[in-house]
């Protein structure tokens, strides 16, 4: 296919999936129709359904697009060498998720709207756990390094560690879309009053 005709499929494609986060973010996956797809575009149903043929698969194509970009971005974070302390890592992470929610545009805006949508949609659901293990298991690698760094003790239970660090940055996007009050210098001053305190019960092993 010539390039031109690939870089023009690519740019309707990116048309469509912008007037469709616009909706999304105003009115919420289950109240945006199709036909609102297809005015905020400005494209016909005929072309829209070219690319996607429902709602459900623009829908995991901007969360495909929103996690694979984040992960990469954590990715890239948790594998620096000398590892970065735990900190400095989460407080990067929070700052670069709230640049991807700010404005109605924002991707991460519409994340508590998927994790929604993934409990009760099997086939969407699937899509969100995979993505969301291996996402998951970059924490897990970053806890051993940690661990080999001696950063954390010896016998830290990583697997354990990196699942509860994982479920941090979930609360970090409900706090900082629905409450409004945190941000990731705070997040990380919290992290740190923790990781300094005496406040965990030993370990009943």
């Amino acid at each position: 296919m010539p390039r031109v005709s690939e870089e023009h499929l690519e740019r309707r494609r990116t048309q469509i999936l912008d007037a469709a986060r616009t909706c999304f973010v105003r009115k919420g996956f289950h109240e945006t129709s199709m036909q609102d797809i297809f005015a905020e575009s400005g494209m016909s149903a005929g072309a829209v359904y070219r690319y996607f043929k429902s709602k459900t698969e623009i829908i995991q194509a901007l969360a495909s697009d929103a996690i694979g970009g984040l992960a990469v971005y954590v990715a890239d974070v948790l594998a620096e060498d000398p590892v970065p302390p735990l900190d400095d890592a989460v407080g990067r992470l929070t700052s670069r998720i709230t640049s991807m929610t700010d404005g109605l545009g924002a991707t991460m805006r519409l994340a508590p709207q998927a994790w929604a949508l993934a409990l009760y949609n099997e086939e969407f659901g699937d899509y969100v756990r995979e993505r969301m293990t291996g996402f998951r298991e970059l924490w897990v690698i970053y806890v051993e390094r940690l661990r080999d760094a001696g950063m954390v003790p010896a016998d830290t239970d990583c697997r354990a560690a990196g699942k509860a660090l994982f479920g941090m940055l979930p609360g970090f996007v409900i706090q900082y879309l629905l409450v409004g009050d945190i941000t990731p210098e705070e997040f990380r001053r919290g992290l740190r009053a923790l990781a300094s305190s005496t406040a965990l019960a030993p370990d009943p092993a």
